[in-house]
């Protein structure tokens, strides 16, 4: 049976952190959609993901954390970079990043990452309890629509460890995504966050 608890308790983090370090599958709420969360250093728990969302092997997911000093160990931050995430993050925006080393042993062996510093006060409470990344993407069945609400999370009862009930995602809209591994930077993406605002910084 699937746990189902609210992002309001306040031991829901530090239950859904237990969980996580211990290989399980959580859906989390953020202020753009849900998301499913994996300990980035469990591949077997990454697999599920994969297979319940019915997501191509080759599409990355993307890695969250709650500050740029443990994202810098997976991603390359350089001072341009730098320059967009003190003005953007925590926010909506998802930077593509070349890997490092240990990156892409993380991501079997990908050359660039998406990264992310979650608006979320459960999320940053989470990824701070966790002290480490977590690799998540939306909760949906690959190609079509990601969840905004808990309601639309329940699609996936049973076959995750836990489901944090946030109600209403702040924005219900997926994050923006900018390409920034090589110039001209490319928006991947044009979500919530108005690509056009962060590309008069670069």
């Amino acid at each position: 049976m699937t746990l189902k608890i609210s992002s309001k308790s306040k031991a829901s983090y530090k239950k859904t952190a237990k969980i996580i370090k211990n290989g399980g599958i959580a859906i989390v709420p953020t202020e753009t959609v849900y998301g499913f969360a994996v300990d980035i250093f469990n591949s077997e728990s990454k697999r599920k993901v994969y297979n319940i969302k019915k997501r191509n092997y080759d599409k990355p997911l993307i890695v969250m954390a709650y500050n740029t000093k443990i994202l810098e160990k997976i991603v390359e931050i350089h001072e341009k970079t730098l320059k967009i995430t003190n003005i953007f993050w925590p926010g909506q925006l998802t930077l593509i990043l070349p890997s490092t080393e240990i990156g892409q042993i993380l991501s079997s062996g990908k050359k660039s990452l998406g990264v992310r510093i979650p608006d979320n006060k459960f999320m940053l409470n989470l990824l701070k309890e966790l002290d480490t990344p977590v690799f998540t993407t939306s909760v949906n069945i690959s190609g079509m629509t990601s969840a905004k609400n808990f309601h639309e999370t329940l699609l996936f009862d049973n076959a995750v460890d836990i489901i944090v009930n946030g109600g209403q995602c702040d924005f219900a809209l997926e994050s923006t995504i900018i390409d920034m591994v090589k110039f001209p930077y490319t928006v991947i993406r044009n979500g919530c966050l108005d690509a056009s605002k962060i590309l008069t910084y670069i």
